[in-house]
């Protein structure tokens, strides 16, 4: 017999709590071989742009049927609709409040349906924990073979929330962009809202946020000394900023309020 497609679990309930487990406990109420894969529960608390920056970052290594349960909901028990999302060769349960933009951005034939049949939650859910009520148990379902068209109302993916994710705007001179931060690692790098391909034209940059100086572009850590600051290309194809064997966001006054520049050398 195959074995369940895993379910990804991503949320911004930290470990120190039983959240986290109470989740897990019920989806392996419901399909025991169901493989779960802690993607992160640290997001910080109620930012649905770090979390779906962190979900666009995950997707591509993951295997074709995983199902994302995706709960950063500040909105819980509210009007917020609770929703699933079968976009290109995954499933996603999550708050409709624009957790999924990168979703909808990569399969815009995406099909979404609103999770409002009561056969696939937990007997009375509660008002503010959805993550255990609804998402978790839904994912479990589907994860045991419930059909996507079961799990409630046909919704036009048009319909549901998006997010501006990176709002970077060019400088008044036109040489160069500030953007901002999106997340800030437990090493202290600090990521951007600057991809790849921002720099792919008209070298050198360099990028400059808090107390640093304007740093130039590097390719790893080890081309400069320990303790110094650099700039690179991260692993999710963002610009980083990160201070070799230091901590870029306390040595560098850099927090997710802190403008970042990008510009020409």
């Amino acid at each position: 017999m195959a074995l369940p497609p895993p379910i990804a679990l991503l949320t911004d309930f930290g470990t120190a709590d039983t959240f986290v487990g109470v989740m897990k406990g019920v989806i392996a109420s419901i399909c025991p071989r169901a493989t779960v894969i802690d993607l992160t529960h640290a997001v910080q608390a109620q930012d649905i742009a770090e979390a779906a920056f962190h979900l666009d970052s995950a997707l591509p290594y993951f295997p074709d049927g995983t199902i994302f349960v995706c709960v950063v909901d500040p909105d819980v028990g509210t009007s917020r609709r609770p929703i699933g999302v079968e976009a290109g060769p995954y499933r996603f349960v999550a708050p409709d409040n624009g957790l999924l933009t990168p979703v909808f951005e990569r399969w815009p034939a995406a099909r979404c349906r609103v999770l409002d049949d009561s056969r696939y939650h937990l007997p009375s859910p509660g008002s503010t924990f959805h993550g255990r009520d609804i998402f978790s148990p839904v994912a479990a379902h589907l994860a045991a073979g419930a059909a996507f068209e079961s799990l409630g109302t046909l919704a036009d993916p048009a319909s549901c929330s998006r997010i501006e994710r990176f709002a970077n705007r060019p400088l008044e001179d036109a040489e160069g962009w500030v953007g901002r931060v999106v997340a800030i690692d437990r090493f202290g790098n600090v990521v951007t809202s600057f991809n790849s391909a921002t720099i792919a034209a008209r070298p050198p940059w360099c990028v400059s946020a808090g107390r640093s100086a304007a740093i130039p572009i590097s390719s790893t850590y080890g081309d400069v000394a320990i303790g110094m600051p650099l700039a690179y290309i991260g692993s999710s194809g963002m610009i980083e900023i990160a201070v070799r064997n230091g901590d870029a966001s306390r040595e560098l006054g850099i927090d997710r309020e802190t403008p970042v520049y990008l510009t020409v050398m």
